[in-house]
């Protein structure tokens, strides 16, 4: 397996969004001589500063994932989990049930990417400080695309989780700029601006493997954000009849987004489409011939672990096996060629290295645990067995056990299954039947929020490794080492995350044009009947294609449109978790029904269309051009957390 590694700029800390920045590009000249005037000075400085953009997506996706990273929440926040964890975990609980611990609960990604948007405005003014050489012209072109595209990319997580905020185009902030404006009218139209710049300006053999976007990346992400624009705010529905409107690409003052690379002032569905044909037409991806190839589960020490025998068909005595992939071709496995990290869907994703250490952060862009995938560690099993043996949970490892999968989402896919009469591999390739797949299966005595299922997909693997007691598969893997971590549980986890597969290009196609053939490749790849389109078939298929991977949530929004209400699909998609028998307190045998904390989910969804709360120190410091979101007022009591179990 090919070691990627993403650089990491050490960047100074930035407190607040509307106080004087001090990072790298605005120190003392005295102190280090680089200014915006110095610095850059040749093509490797603007490789430099493009790093440091994409590391803050490790800040997010590694350390404490829990406060910072906007995938994980979503997840959360949607029916496919619950909040779980330990009794002390409260801030999982509390986003699940859409309410907040303490005023500045969610501001973490709110900093942190402000801090991205300051880095990418950066590049895209400075990109000409020094004369590029003729040869390295699509250099810059591509180094200036990635930059307009983390813009697109920061605002777009933004204003999905916060709505209406400042808009931020100039590493000088403005009086302007301070300003809160319309997501719909006026960050939206500069998002598919960056991202049009983006497309135009990439090229196409960069970004395959190595953590960095190209043209087809830009293509993709500028059709998740056109369809949540379309389906959230201009409440489009269902898009394959072609209803949705045109986005203009007007500024702020309501005159024509003028950037480089963006050679057009509007942008229709029909040319949406027809990114995404270019990706199917010329990106050369393509769908991984198994699902579970995907997933750190089937890598080939475990598969390796499951046929130790000598005739081949299973366990000998002393050793482990995991039967749910060992009817897999070793071909196949998460470390072979084109599989795992960097394989053959994969468009985008967040790139992890072996350097973890444990430190607490000292601000919002230091975790020296942000080099591995901490993700791994909150999915990962909190019932770790007989007094904590984690022989009993092979392959899997011990983690926080937050966020377990709902009831919901196994007892809807088991219903669909039985409906259709088939049986869809992605359910146990996305989750753990924890007693039915483990060998001793019990909770913490402080667990809460259990449903006897966890998540399969980033969940830690641990592998005998020639008769070693259980460790993590990544301590030898090749061209991994283990981490100087005392206890390699919290940070030898490397698999990427995934923000992007060309499986979501197929749906999205699907569902903007009504044409099934690219859903049918989705279905025929997991084992499922494939069917004509329908929108629900759509909803289905994403549901179980994408399941903890983060798209959940927004996909329900945009499916029900803003102000929808407690009969939206949203809504109503969380308010069924009402009532359903979970574990408290590790009792499995006396489960109790699930309610919401303070009202019902179905209300805290409509009085907040999904939205977080600002955080206020973020509206006091912009002295009153913030305004706080609808259904976020603190001083009513079923806004704030209240003590469960």
């Amino acid at each position: 397996m090919k070691k990627y590694i993403l650089s990491v700029l050490t960047v100074l800390s930035i407190a607040t969004l509307f106080t004087s920045c001090d990072d790298m590009l605005d120190t003392d000249p005295r102190k280090t001589e680089m200014t915006k005037s110095t610095f850059p000075g040749k093509s490797g400085d603007v490789e430099a500063e493009l790093a440091g953009i994409y590391s803050l997506m490790n800040v997010m996706g590694g350390g404490d994932s829990d406060t910072t990273f906007p995938m994980y929440w979503w997840e959360i926040m949607s029916d496919n989990c619950y909040g779980s964890g330990g009794l002390q975990d409260n801030k999982v609980k509390a986003m699940h049930h859409l309410v907040e611990m303490n005023v500045n609960q969610w501001e973490s990604p709110f900093v942190t990417m402000y801090g991205g948007i300051k880095r990418c405005n950066d590049l895209i003014e400075t990109i000409d400080n020094f004369t590029w050489l003729e040869s390295e012209k699509a250099l810059r072109a591509q180094l200036l695309g990635e930059g307009f595209f983390m813009r697109g990319l920061y605002n777009l997580w933004l204003t999905q989780l916060y709505g209406d905020i400042p808009l931020i185009t100039k590493s000088d902030v403005t009086p302007e700029m301070e300003e809160q404006v319309s997501a719909e009218d006026v960050i939206y139209p500069q998002i598919i601006a960056d991202f049009v710049s983006a497309k135009n300006l990439m090229g196409t053999t960069r970004g395959r493997g190595d953590g960095h976007a190209n043209k087809f990346v830009a293509e993709a992400f500028l059709a998740r954000a056109y369809m949540f624009w379309a389906g959230f705010y201009k409440k489009v529905g269902e898009l394959a009849g072609g209803s949705a409107p045109t986005i203009a690409l007007n500024d702020r003052n309501g005159e024509a987004i003028k950037q480089e690379g963006c050679d057009v002032t509007s942008v229709s569905q029909a040319d949406v489409i027809k990114g995404l044909e270019d990706i199917v037409s010329n990106g050369g991806y393509k769908l991984c011939k198994d699902f579970r190839s995907l997933w750190q589960y089937s890598n080939s020490m475990v598969w390796d672990e499951a046929h130790d025998n000598e005739d081949g068909t299973g366990n000998k005595e002393g050793t482990h096996g995991y039967a749910f992939i060992a009817d897999m071709p070793r071909d196949l496995c998460f470390d072979m060629p084109g599989m795992g990290n960097g394989n053959t869907e994969e468009l985008f994703q967040i790139q992890y290295m072996n350097a973890s250490k444990w430190a607490i952060p000292s601000n919002f862009y230091s975790t020296s645990r942000m080099y591995c995938n901490y993700v791994s560690v909150f999915w990962g099993l909190r019932c770790n067995g007989t007094n904590g043996d984690v022989a009993h949970t092979y392959p899997f490892n011990q983690g926080w056990g937050q966020g377990t999968p709902s009831c919901n989402l196994w007892d809807d896919w088991s219903y669909a299954e039985t409906q259709g009469n088939y049986s869809d591999i992605r359910k146990l390739g996305s989750l753990i039947d924890c007693e039915n797949e483990l060998d001793d299966y019990s909770f913490e005595k402080d667990d809460c929020e259990e449903s006897g299922y966890a998540v399969k997909k980033y969940n830690a693997v641990t592998v005998e490794a020639s008769g070693t007691s259980l460790a993590p598969w990544w301590d030898f893997a090749p061209g991994f080492e283990k981490s100087s971590l005392e206890n390699s549980m919290q940070g030898d986890n490397f698999e990427d995350y995934y923000l992007m597969r060309y499986a979501d290009v197929l749906l999205m196609l699907t569902e903007l044009t009504g044409n099934a053939i690219y859903m049918n490749e989705v279905q025929t790849r997991a084992g499922v009947p494939t069917t004509p389109y329908s929108l629900k078939a759509v909803q289905d298929e994403r549901r179980w294609e994408f399941a903890f991977e983060g798209l959940r949530f927004n996909d329900l929004r945009r499916w029900s449109g803003k102000g929808a209400g407690e009969g939206s699909l949203a809504a109503k998609a969380l308010q069924a978790q009402d009532g359903k028998m979970i574990v408290v307190r590790g009792n499995k045998g006396s489960k109790v029904a699930m309610h919401h904390m303070t009202s019902s989910w179905a209300k805290r969804y409509a009085a907040t269309d999904g939205f977080l709360a600002k955080p206020q120190n973020q509206i006091n410091l912009s002295v009153g051009k913030i305004k706080q979101n609808d259904g976020w007022n603190a001083a009513d009591p079923e806004t704030q957390y209240v003590t469960l179990y």
